[in-house]
């Protein structure tokens, strides 16, 4: 009796149809290596917004990270930035929708927004240091 190849049972999608797919992808997304290499070379030209809640962030967070939790997360707090500013949002991990949700509200506040995938859980599998609350300002 000849096994199945599971991967196989639904075929890939034409070349041309990846492309698009995981290339828009990227529009929505970044991940820990990119966000920390662009705050270590001096390219960082987004700001990093923390959306768990401030106890979370005072217990360890990405550096240079601001602390807004997604609850709190309205035009005025953001207004201080042009229109045109990126923002980076990340939550705990996979397992948590809190930057999905302040990724919507940017969204329909007008602004440019990505989500940091893998979250802080996926900054410490990267091996990259947390900043504690008293790290920052």
């Amino acid at each position: 009796m000849k096994i199945h190849c599971l991967v196989n049972k639904t075929p890939a999608a034409a070349p041309e149809t990846a492309l698009r797919h995981f290339e828009g992808r990227l529009t929505f997304e970044t991940d820990c290596w990119d966000v920390h290499f662009s705050l270590n070379n001096g390219s960082a030209e987004f700001v990093l917004l923390d959306v768990r809640s401030r106890e979370m962030f005072d217990a360890g967070h990405v550096p240079r990270a601001v602390s807004l939790p997604h609850p709190k997360l309205k035009e005025s707090s953001i207004s201080e930035h042009p229109a045109n500013t990126l923002f980076v949002v990340y939550c705990a991990g996979p397992h948590c929708n809190g930057a999905n949700k302040a990724a919507i509200k940017l969204a329909q506040m007008g602004r440019p927004v990505k989500e940091m995938i893998g979250g802080i859980e996926g900054w410490k599998d990267e091996g990259f240091e947390l900043a504690q609350r008293s790290d920052s300002a």
